[in-house]
């Protein structure tokens, strides 16, 4: 039989999970407000965070409709994505 971690503890490791994922959204944020000067797979990257995790439905539509904007940029990408869940079927 396990002893259970004091309540304390888990306390603690709860907050520092909410400290990172803080910071994780905080860095997305730079990333979004910077496009210009950052890689589209950079910027994907933070869309997605901020679209799964953004503290508002306005930050989190925003963050989809860059994703839509970067597919339109490289349609050679998006038609690769296209042809890989076709040859799944």
């Amino acid at each position: 039989m396990t002893i259970p971690l004091p309540y304390r503890k888990h306390r603690q490791r709860e907050q520092a999970r909410q400290d990172w994922t803080r910071e994780r959204l905080r860095e997305a944020r730079v990333v979004v407000a910077d496009v210009v000067n950052h890689s589209d797979h950079l910027i994907r990257l933070a869309c997605n965070v901020l679209a799964l995790h953004g503290e508002t439905e306005e930050e989190r539509k925003d963050a989809r409709i860059l994703l839509v904007v970067l597919d339109a940029r490289s349609p050679l990408r998006a038609g690769r994505h296209r042809h890989d869940r076709e040859d799944r079927r």
